[in-house]
């Protein structure tokens, strides 16, 4: 979702911060793994929410820097066409990005993506199919 590496180490240590201190709050009523994975997509989203903000850059400015990362930090893996993909995908907004992440890379179930983001499986259906639509469309035009 943040595409570099060091942004993505830290907050995944802000995930493990939060969820050591708030682990007593922890009521059992989704598991542990949804519960955990809730406070990593709410940090990454408030992440991204603060860098736009910080820099006062539109949703596309911020696309465009992380496009450049992806480009030339040495720390980004990947062929010509999985950077491709990457880059389609910041064109997505964050929320739907999101949601094709979990459902394409991570391989989650619409269920248990409802259970972590609290949406309807029929509204993440949605989402998942208008992020593909919209990724074959960059690519198409990418590739003209």
């Amino acid at each position: 979702m943040v595409i570099s590496h060091e942004d993505a180490d830290d907050i995944t240590q802000d995930v493990f911060v939060k969820v050591w201190t708030k682990l007593d709050g922890f009521k059992a009523e989704s598991a542990l793994f949804t519960w955990i994975y809730r406070i990593a997509t709410n940090e990454c989203l408030n992440f991204l929410k603060k860098k736009r903000r910080r820099f006062m850059l539109p949703i596309h400015d911020v696309a465009a820097e992380l496009s450049n990362i992806i480009d030339s930090d040495p720390m980004v893996s990947g062929n010509k066409v999985e950077k491709e993909l990457q880059k389609a995908l910041l064109t997505l907004p964050d929320k739907q990005r999101l949601v094709f992440n979990m459902k394409y890379f991570d391989e989650m179930p619409y269920k248990e993506i409802s259970a972590i983001l609290n949406v309807s499986i029929g509204g993440l259906k949605a989402s998942y199919h208008l992020a593909v639509k919209k990724v074959s469309r960059f690519i198409e035009a990418e590739s003209i």
